[in-house]
């Protein structure tokens, strides 16, 4: 049985798309930090597709040690990582280890999981890691990107988080290449959730209309042999972010560059 890992699982398209992976008869891990809505999400999921081979595993995505402890644990294969979690808060806040808060969720959340399960990942068949971005990007600054100097607006916070979303995909995707992984990222569609309301946004389409293009990435044997790619509405779209190898490589190196005590 194919195993697959949607972090976010539990909001609006995170639930839509792990749902869609539950109906293809993938073993499911479900991972976020609320261990109450995970269950929920979990007895939601069995009970509306019949798949019994869904669990879910608690770690809060901004502490690289919890990412780290998380890969730890993990037994077997992983065919398929879709990193979904994101935070949009309305205040700039930082994480016990100091580092501001959307930063460290929607881009080193991203960035620890696919460095610590791409062990599990190698040498599979179709190993796909689908990173859920969105055409709402923009803003990076690789001088300030915990806004320490620019005044913290979370949308701005967003559209950062999203253009390098978009960016570490292609640089992952050259790294993860020659075992055998492809990294692809995805706007997903315009859903009202928590995310989009703290962002100041409604949401025309529905939770599973919102998922289609993740679900798309992660299961359309069409894009076998593809990696480093953006899509939107089911379909491959030049990113202008990741054309510029050097600031990839830059922001890359960034992150990699992020430590906690060990």
């Amino acid at each position: 049985m194919r195993t697959v890992i949607v972090t976010g699982a539990y909001g609006a398209i995170g639930k839509a798309i792990a749902r869609g992976m539950a109906e293809q008869g993938y073993q499911l891990s479900l991972v976020g930090r609320d261990e109450a809505a995970l269950n929920d999400c979990c007895r939601d999921l069995i009970r509306q597709t019949g798949n019994k081979h869904i669990s879910w595993m608690q770690a809060d995505l901004s502490k690289k040690q919890e990412v780290k402890a998380l890969a730890a644990q993990w037994r077997g294969p992983l065919h398929v990582l879709i990193n979904n979690a994101a935070t949009t808060p309305r205040t700039r806040q930082e994480t016990p280890q100091g580092i501001e808060l959307q930063f460290a969720t929607n881009v080193l959340g991203y960035f620890w999981m696919m460095q610590y399960f791409a062990p599990y990942m190698q040498g599979l068949d179709n190993a796909r890691i689908v990173n859920v971005a969105s055409y709402w990007a923009g803003d990076l600054d690789m001088e300030d990107l915990e806004f320490k100097r620019r005044r913290y607006d979370n949308d701005t916070a967003y559209r950062q988080s999203k253009q390098a979303n978009r960016m570490l995909t292609v640089a992952f995707a050259k790294r993860l290449k020659p075992q055998g992984i492809s990294v692809l990222s995805a706007h997903p569609g315009d859903v009202r959730s928590k995310l989009s309301t703290n962002l100041g946004y409604g949401g025309w389409e529905s939770p599973e209309e919102g998922a289609a293009t993740p679900l798309y990435c992660a299961l359309d044997p069409g894009l076998n042999n593809i990696t480093g790619a953006y899509f939107a509405n089911n379909r491959q779209e030049a990113c202008r972010f990741s054309a510029n190898e050097a600031e990839v490589e830059q922001l890359y190196a960034l992150c990699a560059g992020y430590q906690e005590p060990e």
